[in-house]
């Protein structure tokens, strides 16, 4: 049997490459760059498999229109643009590659988090303007200080160790990791409750799935019982933070700085609370996009989707339930 592998966004070529080493006519893989929604529904009837990345949305629609489709593969690690349910329900595999970004997001993070403290784009921004105006940027060190890390997966573990090594102290929290109390004692981390962080760290970077329990996590009332002056840094997902009430927290001090890099939509609305204000940065959504990153989560969903068809081994699986279908 010959399956048809779709995929509709930009996905770097090396999954292709996947196919081709291994193909031996098992596979046809259709991926012409970025599809427009009507060529996404021509497409999708004969698709056993799809890649996506973040921009195209996986809605009851599309799985509506796939009726052969087994395996959905993020090409990355969030699956928020991924209806889980109605995957479930159709009896299909969503799987992710959550393996391949995390040294680009983690050094993301860390790199806003030292442009943060030190002001350095706007720094930059003065000096390409014809200033020399060093007393308006005075900075601090981060030796010393303590960063509160949200999510103790891959990422917020190697944010971990980097802050180890510039001799910060650091509190961690995730209630969901099973294995958390042992990597946060690995790492001479403080595993904490989420109050206790917000009340000791001088920063805190955010790495938590998007759930409906960390959706809008930071707002009035959880900004209230962070320590004054602290910074916020977000490469995680824009529904993390209520927008509005991060705004308001800087313009009063409360939040002396925040970076970042992820909206809710995106590109983010001109109206913005946060675009053009004092004290926060801002990326384009860059925290995967290196070259080692994209080659590294392509080519790991193309060997999730050859095993998964070929062998059925689901790797990465963010449905679980739907094995119980698949081996009844």
């Amino acid at each position: 049997m010959t399956y048809n592998v779709l995929i509709p966004d930009n996905v770097h070529e090396s999954a292709l490459a996947v196919f081709e080493k291994y193909n031996h006519g098992a596979f046809k893989v259709i991926a012409p760059g970025k599809m427009s929604k009507d060529q996404l529904m021509a497409a999708l009837p004969e698709a056993h498999a799809l890649i996506v990345r973040s921009a195209v949305a996986v809605t009851p629609e599309i799985l509506a229109a796939a009726p052969q489709l087994k395996v959905v593969v993020r090409a990355g690690a969030g699956v928020d643009n991924i209806d889980l349910d109605e995957a479930t329900r159709r009896g299909v595999v969503v799987m992710n590659a959550p393996a391949g970004n995390t040294i680009a997001a983690t050094e993301h993070a860390f790199g806003l988090m030292l442009a943060l403290v030190r002001h350095i784009p706007q720094g930059h921004m003065s000096l390409s303007q014809g200033n020399w105006d060093r007393k308006s940027f005075m900075g601090t060190e981060v030796r010393d200080k303590t960063l509160g890390i949200v999510g103790f997966g891959r990422i917020g573990q190697a944010m971990a160790v980097r802050a180890r090594a510039f001799e910060m102290r650091v509190l961690a929290y995730d209630p969901y990791n099973p294995q958390v109390k042992r990597l946060a004692s690995e790492l001479g981390c403080d595993l904490v409750d989420l109050d206790t962080l917000y009340a000791g760290s001088d920063i805190i970077t955010l790495h938590p799935w998007l759930s409906d329990e960390t959706k809008g996590m930071i707002n009035k009332t959880s900004l209230a019982k962070m320590k004054k002056g602290v910074r916020i840094i977000n490469i995680a997902r824009g529904a993390l933070i209520v927008d509005a009430d991060l705004a308001e927290a800087v313009k009063s001090g409360q939040v002396a700085g925040a970076a970042v890099d992820v909206y809710k939509p995106e590109p983010p609305e001109p109206t913005n609370p946060l675009l053009n204000l004092p004290g926060v940065i801002h990326t384009p959504h860059l925290a995967a996009s290196t070259e080692e990153a994209q080659i590294a989560v392509a080519v790991e969903a193309a060997h999730h989707v050859m095993e998964a068809l070929l062998h059925g081994d689901y790797q990465s699986v963010c449905n679980p339930d739907v094995l119980k279908q698949l081996q009844a």
